[in-house]
């Protein structure tokens, strides 16, 4: 491709990738930072330019940005989890499934630079290419701007997935609390379903957990499974601190 199709791709994305900002209300100062963690090394061959010039670099440095950033969060959010949860919590978090989800919800797939023939062969979907593009772009945003940049980006696009519960079954806090009822010495551990309300497709289950014949805690989710989960989680936290 010539040099003149370079130059329209790259005020293209450009022009895009400003308005992007905007619309995450970041500000910025290097575009062409950002232009390399956009572009993909199909892009990089395609005219001829430098091997370092794509944005495989700025991912390795992305990669541990957002482990450090989920990392803090995860370690502040959940006091009372020991460092195996914490560990499975971030390597879902941060996964290429996960960073999929979140570059694709933003639609910063859209600003990937390819190559003529990675373009043609859908590689603009690719989950390997877009959570690479993903991490690359968390990598110049912490060059260009910081960790609180960083921090305020995550606070719009990674944390909430941990608030929507999109992790429940990493951390099973029904073992949690039967492992400190245990250690305890607090007796035996049961759940009952309480309530059942809405319509079928959008039923919410309530929960309580019972130890020694006592209600401890309730919990409400979208199924008894989960209802049961919240309501172990309350009442662990509930136990622990009359514990302390």
């Amino acid at each position: 491709m010539t040099n003149q199709k370079k130059k329209e791709m790259v005020q293209i994305f450009q022009t895009n990738f400003a308005q992007k900002m905007r619309e995450l209300n970041l500000k910025f100062n290097n575009v062409e930072l950002y232009q390399q963690a956009f572009s993909h090394s199909s892009f990089i061959n395609d005219f001829n330019m430098n091997r370092l010039d794509h944005n495989e670099r700025l991912e390795f440095l992305g990669d541990a940005v957002l482990e450090l950033t989920v990392s803090r969060y995860l370690f502040d959010k959940f006091p009372e989890l020991p460092e195996g949860n914490l560990t499975k919590m971030r390597a879902t978090i941060v996964c290429e499934p996960s960073l999929v989800i979140f570059a694709k919800k933003i639609q910063l797939n859209d600003l990937i630079l390819l190559g003529k023939g990675e373009e043609k062969t859908g590689g603009r979907t690719r989950p390997s290419l877009v959570s690479d593009a993903f991490e690359a772009f968390v990598g110049a945003l912490y060059l260009d701007q910081g960790l609180d940049a960083v921090w305020q980006f995550a606070e719009q696009i990674i944390f909430p997935f941990v608030e929507d519960d999109e992790l429940d079954g990493v951390v099973d806090f029904k073992t949690q609390f039967q492992e400190f009822v245990h250690r305890q010495n607090k007796g035996d551990v049961t759940y009952r379903l309480i309530n059942e309300e809405g319509p079928a497709h959008h039923r919410l289950f309530t929960s309580e957990v019972i130890l020694e014949n006592e209600a401890v805690a309730i919990g409400k989710g979208k199924t008894k499974k989960e209802s049961e989960q919240k309501a172990a989680e309350q009442a662990y936290k509930i136990l622990k601190n009359k514990a302390l």
